[in-house]
């Protein structure tokens, strides 16, 4: 099996890439800890998904950049839902988070297998400028809580935790405050003097090395703290069907987010950095990480907006860093987890809170303001909704969004009239059209499928032409080109177009017609015995005027 991810990997960035893996465990290993903790699961959960989950996915998927990991997104679904059924830290707990990955797995390798990756295709780039905005102002806004050393609520809403900082920022702690700003100066600067350079690794080594020396966790400077070592156990979850069943709609929701937003950040990267992507390949790869964190005391995982975000800014564009950070991981798994104990949060807030921040997208709505009204409150709305309700209901609002984008331009399609009597067709005649016209004869085009939306908006543009036309009109010939499909509710308003215009002695003929489509259209009663077709609308033109 060929692995896409690492098909650009070459001799000349061979080293960078397993630097910028080197960063991503990092970031990565701090962070997973912290998630853990916040779904309520012991912090090797968060360890675990980054070994056999991380491997399998870097080796299946077709993005060359998306890292997987569990996001905050998941772990807010996690908490609220397995919170309700057991007590957070119980072994049961764990069990249903264990679980929930395995049916999520399942989920997405069925949707790979059925290849629904296509449903990608119906998310425009404003929808996907919104959704991921939302998120990335959200996961930001919490990093800055961590900076500050504020303690958010759990599973706090984007408005609870804007509160919580207004209110605990005069009691904000000063130490953690000075680590934030001196990790922000670094990282920033630091880009500026050499991009190239892991000045995240940087702010995290000389960050823990000061908590280690000066105690800064006496102070209330929060740290990750004591992590247990070794490997995971492999195995089953060990609950009843009840128990099962009762994790089936989380698991449902769990799996959606999953699936946008892998697809979303995915396609966001490939479109940026052009290169192609597999959406059905990415969903088995997302597949075989659940079950893979299911069956090793994980969780749900998926794609991570921060983790990806940072090796874009590192210069990565292969899956090798992904690779890097499970060899690192088993390594500190078996002999260091002590290393971890004195990192401060503070500095992992800032590290995340400058990869994430250029992903809420200010600029790129503003221009989408000036380009395209509507496209703009399309990703507004996407925005809003995933930033103040949630990502499910900003995944629901983005999927209605995008259908009423695709019905609002499929229902107001250009129709042009090709020729009229006495008068000469317009600038878009086709090479195989002649531009002539001839007695009594209106030639007209959708430059559409047929469908219940543009019907009767189709019908009026003939009526409309007939009238502008006067008495002579003999003859329509609708040119069938650009019309790839008629349904039931067209054909019907087609056949209520055809009797006004019997009633002014009107006959129907049609050029081009895909011979493919002939039998629906007549089963559909859209084409009827007795019709003219003529290979062309030139044909049509000269036939009539012979007659």
């Amino acid at each position: 099996m060929r692995v896409r991810g690492l098909v650009v990997l070459r001799r000349d960035n061979l080293g960078s890439e397993a630097l910028a893996g080197v960063t991503l465990a990092a970031i990565a290993i701090p962070l997973n800890i912290g998630y853990a903790q916040i779904a309520g699961l012991p912090p090797t959960a968060g360890l675990y998904a980054l070994v056999v989950p991380t491997l399998l996915y870097s080796l299946v998927v077709s993005s060359r950049q998306v890292v997987v990991s569990p996001d905050a997104a998941a772990v807010a679904l996690v908490a609220s839902s397995v919170g309700a059924l057991a007590v957070a830290g119980s072994e049961t707990y764990l069990m249903m988070a264990m679980a929930q990955a395995l049916i999520c797995g399942a989920l997405l390798l069925a949707m790979s297998v059925f290849k629904l990756g296509y449903l990608a295709n119906f998310l425009s780039e404003p929808i996907l400028l919104g959704f991921v905005g939302g998120l990335a102002l959200d996961i930001t806004v919490s990093q800055v809580a961590k900076m500050l050393g504020i303690e958010l609520p759990a599973g706090a809403e984007f408005v609870e935790k804007l509160l919580s900082i207004a209110e605990g920022v005069g009691e904000a702690n000063p130490w953690s405050l000075l680590i934030s700003v001196c990790s922000l100066a670094v990282l920033i600067g630091g880009r500026r003097l050499l991009a190239s350079a892991p000045w995240a690794l940087v702010v995290l080594v000389v960050a823990a090395t000061a908590v280690a020396l000066l105690h800064a966790e006496r102070v209330g400077v929060a740290v990750l703290g004591e992590v247990p070592s070794g490997l995971p156990d492999f195995a089953l979850p060990r609950l009843s069907a009840g128990e099962w069943l009762s994790l089936l709609p989380s698991s449902i929701a769990l799996t959606a987010v999953v699936m946008v937003e892998g697809l979303l950040v995915a396609r966001s990267y490939a479109e940026r950095r052009d290169y192609p992507l597999d959406p059905d390949r990415d969903l088995a790869a997302y597949g075989l990480a659940n079950l893979a964190s299911g069956f090793s005391s994980s969780f749900v995982v998926g794609s991570s907006t921060s983790r990806t975000a940072a090796m874009d800014q590192a210069g990565s564009r292969t899956q090798l860093p992904s690779l890097v950070l499970v060899v690192i991981t088993l390594a500190l798994l078996l002999f260091g987890t002590d290393l971890l104990a004195s990192i401060p949060s503070p500095a992992i807030g800032a590290i995340v809170a400058v990869a994430v921040a250029p992903l809420v997208g200010i600029r790129r709505l503003a221009s989408l303001w000036r380009l395209d009204r509507f496209e703009f409150l399309i990703a507004a709305a996407c925005f809003g909704v995933t930033l103040l309700v949630g990502s499910i209901p900003g995944i629901l609002v983005a999927f209605v969004m995008a259908l009423i984008n695709i019905v609002r331009r499929a229902a107001s399609p250009h129709i042009n009239v090709l020729a009229q009597p006495g008068g000469s067709p317009e600038s878009r005649m086709t090479a195989t059209d002649s531009p002539e016209s001839a007695p009594g004869v209106i030639v007209i085009r959708l430059a559409a499928p047929l469908f219940f939306a543009n019907a009767d908006v189709f019908a009026q543009a003939v009526k409309d032409s007939v009238d502008a036309a006067g008495k002579d009109v003999r003859h329509l010939v609708v040119d069938m080109e650009a019309v790839t499909d008629v349904d039931v509710t067209a054909a019907q308003a087609f056949g209520r177009l055809r009797d006004w215009l019997d009633a002014r002695g009107i006959a129907v003929s049609f050029s081009r017609l895909r011979a493919e489509d002939r039998e629906r259209l007549e089963r559909l009663d859209f084409l009827r015995p007795g019709d003219r077709v003529f290979d062309t609308s030139k044909a049509a033109l000269d036939t009539f005027r012979e007659d």
